[in-house]
């Protein structure tokens, strides 16, 4: 069967739920494009701006399109094979994910354009406000543990691996320049990021002339060597101005992003590609079930609680229309949607026994992004290399937005304050990391196990469960207007079901420990999966409390419609 057979009706789907599903959320919601949003209310021309939609949709997209969505489809793919991966990214995505940002997109303006925790701490209880911003803590600092121990994997992966580390660190170094460079001239960013976008293709080519073969370093291996260095660059991107790095550097990697996702259309498109990996490879067997563990497991490509922290964050505050949340919240996350169905698309090429099987989600990836570029006759070293990096800058920008809001949620938590409290509360985000990315783990047959995988469902617990809170809160909001609550409270009901099933399954090898037996698990593994199984208890008790109660006061007349 041709690729193309599976992924265009697909993406037809995609584009038939954002006219209809999207059309009922925004009746649901009430959305009036003539009541000013928070960004014309409060312009100060510098948080609150309104922006054109598609330039915001940009914008967003490519704050929330990192690395999750390639690697949890690729991960599905080969677990369970690719048809309940797509079924998954459909479903998910239509119904739950989009649902998600779109909910808590329109949440945050009819509350000033406040975050998900502020929506918790007005409708619910300041115990629940608390409760909140741990668990999106704890959430963060597992996005930077699984993607900086899978990166630096990328690295020690032989001569490809070490020209992309040496590309990454040229990519990051033109981030800076662009940077000095506005600052210097006054360009304006998409002018800046055209002029040195052409530029990141050249640091690929030169990757390949000076690879960076990492040494260990004090009896550190290698991988732990290009962990603590990839942490301190986390440590750093999160403390200076943003206008220095995380700017020029989030423009350069949306628009590699936006490159990258065209490269995958076209090789689908006039690639000449087979489907030739099984279609469903079984329902699977402890401790990897198809359920709980393919929700999970597929994380961002369908539903993600990350992306309400961007929603809330920094998007809602530069809606310029209410009507713009179904482009920018709902159209986001299908596109999203998307993106996991382009990355599954480079297991779906590959034929059982396939070498490139064995290979890590990042390798499987660029591999197939080499087929995309067989159309362009690219050398497959070349293209090879385009893709590695191409994941890499998605990680980038995963790690230092995620180390950076995990600082100001640690603020928010203690109430630090000044430069030194910004050093401490970066230090404790990334506290966690340094220590889990040394560990040394084996499976049950005494095999070696990189800490991304065993961290990856966890982390993809720990996100769709903070996705399932917040479609919770929004439930609890929705039923305190007295609008139709069941929407947002469906989805949050199936989330939660799949992620508790998912965290008892990693608290599972532990039983052993209640009589007094060896066990055969890792401690942090089992231990932040009990603490976010406790937290999210807490915290659904206090909805419950609310939504099942009979003629609960309306919400405050400025929180809704």
């Amino acid at each position: 069967m041709h690729l193309p057979l599976v992924i265009l009706p697909a993406a037809l789907l995609l584009l038939l739920a954002y006219f209809t599903y999207g059309r009922l959320l925004t009746r649901v919601f009430g959305l009036d494009r003539r009541r000013p949003t928070p960004a014309v209310r409060l312009n100060d021309g510098v948080d609150y701006v309104p922006a054109n939609r598609f330039y915001l949709l940009g914008q967003h997209f490519s704050a929330i399109a990192a690395a999750g969505p390639i690697v949890g489809p690729i991960l599905a793919g080969l677990y369970f094979g690719w048809l309940p991966a797509v079924l998954w990214i459909l479903a998910g995505s239509i119904f739950v994910g989009g649902v998600h940002d779109f909910a808590a997109l329109v949440a945050s303006i009819r509350h000033q354009a406040r975050s998900i925790a502020e929506v918790v701490r007005q409708h619910m209880s300041p115990r629940a406000y608390y409760l909140f911003l741990i668990f999106i803590w704890l959430c963060l600092v597992y996005v930077i543990i699984a993607f900086t121990d899978i990166t630096a994997g990328t690295f020690v992966s032989g001569e490809e691996g070490e020209g992309v580390a040496s590309a990454s660190m040229l990519y990051l170094l033109l981030a800076v320049l662009m940077g000095l460079f506005i600052r210097a001239t006054r360009m304006s960013e998409n002018r800046a990021t055209l002029l040195f976008l052409p530029l990141v293709f050249v640091a690929i080519w030169a990757g390949d002339l000076m690879p960076i073969r990492m040494p260990g370093i004090a009896g550190l291996s290698p991988t732990i060597t290009w962990d603590w260095l990839l942490l301190a660059y986390c440590f750093v991107a999160a403390l200076i101005p943003v206008s220095l790095l995380l700017q020029p550097r989030g423009s350069l990697g949306g628009y590699f992003l936006y490159v990258s996702l065209l490269v995958g259309v076209i090789g689908v498109l006039f690639g000449g590609l087979r489907v030739q990996h099984p279609a469903f490879l079984g329902w699977g067997a402890l401790p990897r079930p198809l359920f709980p563990i393919l929700f999970v497991t597929v994380a961002c490509g369908a539903c993600s609680g990350f992306h309400a922290v961007v929603s809330t964050g920094t998007t809602s505050k530069q809606l310029h229309r209410e009507t713009d949340a179904k482009l920018v919240g709902y159209g986001g996350m299908l596109l999203e949607g998307f993106v996991a169905l382009i990355a599954l698309a480079t297991v779906m090429m590959l034929a059982p026994g396939s070498a490139e099987l064995k290979g890590s989600p990042n390798q499987i990836y660029a591999s197939g992004v080499a087929r995309f570029l067989e159309v362009f006759h690219i050398p497959r070293d070349k293209a090879i290399a385009f893709g590695l990096l191409a994941f890499a800058t998605f990680v980038y920008d995963t790690l230092d937005v995620c180390t950076r809001l995990g600082r100001y949620v640690f603020q928010e938590l203690t109430g630090l304050k000044g430069k030194w409290g910004r050093v401490l509360a970066t230090a404790a985000t990334l506290a966690l990391p340094v220590v889990c990315v040394t560990l040394t783990v084996h499976d049950a047959a005494g095999n070696l196990v990189p800490v991304w995988r065993v961290f990856w469902t966890l982390f993809g617990a720990s996100n769709q469960l903070l996705a399932a809170l917040t479609l919770l809160a929004i439930s609890v909001w929705l039923k305190r207007l007295g609008r139709p609550w069941l929407l947002s409270a469906l989805p949050m009901a199936f989330m939660m079901g799949m992620t508790m099933w998912a965290l008892g399954l990693i608290l599972r090898p532990w039983a052993p420990a209640l009589a007094g037996r060896p066990v055969a698990a890792t401690p942090a593994e089992g231990a932040t999966a009990l603490v976010l199984i406790v937290l999210a208890v807490l915290l659904l008790i206090e909805a419950l409390g609310i939504l099942l109660r009979r003629g609960d006061a309306r919400a405050p007349a400025a929180s809704g419609p």
